[in-house]
Formats: structure tokens, sequence, C-alpha cells
């Protein structure tokens, strides 16, 4: 079997796996955050809902269309000039929302486990509400350049970009926001909560959630490993870039290629699971409203005298 073909099959069912899992996954994380009380009040939470439901976009407008692309060869993105435009553009913005909010939660499980009352007094639900809607205005406009110079190329037949620019920042947006940004933050808050959770004695006081800290931490870690693999391929194709390379070495960078974004796409499908592995508190909501409350009979003491 060739490398091509056995590309072909991972991407296929990699594709069917995550889509599957994944869009019930954060479906039902949408569902228990927006609809538990606390959750709802929670900054860390509504980092995650937002999460969740990027997630799905990116999972939906990537997969599908790949799933069906490579099992029939029918791309669409190839025949129709505006889905080339408009999945292009919805992938790069889920994208970064969901990266941007992971970094938001680092941010704020620092801000909550602090000893210092002025900094948690920053993880507020308004600052939230107020940093989503700045978010979602900022990666909107950056989405813009790709639905305007993405394109169906009249030579090649293929959905690509047909200005220098945007092709060349393309892997450096790759590199820099999908993969260094939440590895930076990872590093820096991470380490900076762990300092935090260490002071027991301040935790207690203050009441601060271990659950969500050790929710946020594994989120972040699942991020850091998905993409660290990218970032470290897109260091090599900038250094290897004046290279010329053969047919077989192009075959086996294609092939890493796809494990690769195999791997990070991972990411938005497991976060519900690894929900699920962590926080006691969340299995039990989960099981609540998929399931209901358990009925319990009480008897009661007969009082009544003869």
């Amino acid at each position: 079997m060739s490398l091509v073909f056995i590309s072909q099959q991972i991407i296929i069912y990699s594709a069917m796996i995550y889509l599957v899992f994944g869009v019930i996954g954060n479906a039902i994380s949408i569902y228990i955050f927006s609809s538990v009380s606390v959750y709802r009040r929670t900054p860390a939470t509504f980092y995650f809902l937002i999460e969740a439901i990027f997630k799905n976009i990116y999972l939906l407008t990537n997969l599908l269309p790949r799933i069906i692309g490579y099992s029939y060869g029918y791309e669409f993105a190839n025949i129709s000039s505006l889905w080339c435009k408009f999945r292009q553009a919805i992938l790069i913005m889920s994208s970064t929302v969901v990266v941007a909010h992971t970094c938001m939660s680092a941010v704020d499980q620092y801000l909550v486990t602090s000893s210092k009352a002025y900094l948690r007094q920053k993880s507020q639900i308004k600052m939230s509400h107020r940093s989503f809607v700045i978010i979602i205005i900022v990666c909107s406009l950056h989405a813009i350049p790709f639905f305007i110079y993405l394109d169906i190329s009249p030579i090649t037949k293929i959905c690509a970009s047909f200005n220098p620019i945007l092709t060349t920042y393309f892997p450096i947006f790759s590199l820099v926001i999908i993969c260094t940004m939440p590895i930076l933050f990872m590093s820096v808050f991470g380490s900076l909560t762990y300092r935090n959770i260490r002071q027991t004695t301040v935790l207690a006081e203050h009441q601060a959630d271990r659950q969500l800290v050790t929710m946020t931490f594994l989120d972040i870690t699942l991020s850091f490993f998905c993409s660290a693999p990218l970032a470290i391929y897109h260091i090599y194709n900038i250094i290897t870039s004046g290279m010329i390379k053969d047919q077989d070495r192009l075959l086996k960078e294609y092939f890493a290629y796809v494990i690769i974004s195999t791997e990070i796409t991972l990411y938005y499908a497991l976060s519900f699971y690894i929900f699920l592995f962590s926080s006691s508190r969340f299995r039990r909501n989960v099981k609540e409203r998929l399931f209901g409350k358990r009925q319990t009979n009480v008897i009661l003491p007969n009082t009544q005298t003869k």
C-alpha cells in the first residue's frame, strides 16, 4: 500500500470518529454549561461553553466536507467559489476563537486561585462576556482577508489563495496563533496557577474550585500536546523551504502532516471526555441532565397509635 492510500484512509476514518464523538461530546458540554446555574455564573465554564460551540463549528465545517471529498471524490470547495471562501474563513475564525478562550480560561484560573484580592476580583462573569465580544469582533475581522483572497484557481481547479502575502502569512498564523500562543499561555499561567494551588491554605480560605482548576489545566495540557507537533512541523517547513525535495521525501512529509493534523483535530473532539474524567461534579451533572435524577423511595415510620 502506498503512503497516499494510507493517508487517505487515516483521514477518512479519523474524521468519522472525531466527527461523531466530538460533535456529541461538545453538544453535551454546551447543554451542561448553559443549563446548570452554577456553571452559568462562572467565568471558566463560560469559556468552556464558547469553546464547545466553536469546536463543533470547526469539526462540522472541517471534517464533514473532508469525509465526503475523500470518500466520494466530491470536493465542494473546488467547485463552489462561495464555499471555498466561506469554509476557510469559518475555519480560521472558529480556531482562533477556540484558542483565545483556551488562553482566557488559563488566565482566569490564575486570577481565581491568587492570594491577592484585587486579582481574584477581576475574575467576573461580566468581564468574560466583554472579552467574548471583543474576541468575536477581532477574530471575525481577522478572517475577512481569507474570505476575500481565497478562490478556485483557474489552472489547478483547487481552492487556494491568490494573494502572495496571505499565502506567506498562513503558515505564520498557524505557527504563532494556533500553536505558539496556547503553549506560551500554558507555560506562563499554568505555572503561576500551579504555584497558587500549592498554597493550600489560601485556596481553602477563598474556596477556589479545585475541580475547575483541574478541568482547565487538563484542557490546556491537551491543547499543548496537540498543537506542539504542528508547531514543530511548521518550523521544519520554514527551515527546509529552500531545499530541493524529491518525490519520496514530499510523500513522507505529506504523510507526517496527515498524522499531525489528525492529532491537532483531536483537541476539538476530546475536551468533553477530559471534563468527564477529571470532575465528579461534571459527571454528576451529565448523569442528572441526561438521565434524570434517581427517585428514591423513603419509607416513613408509622407514628399512628392504635
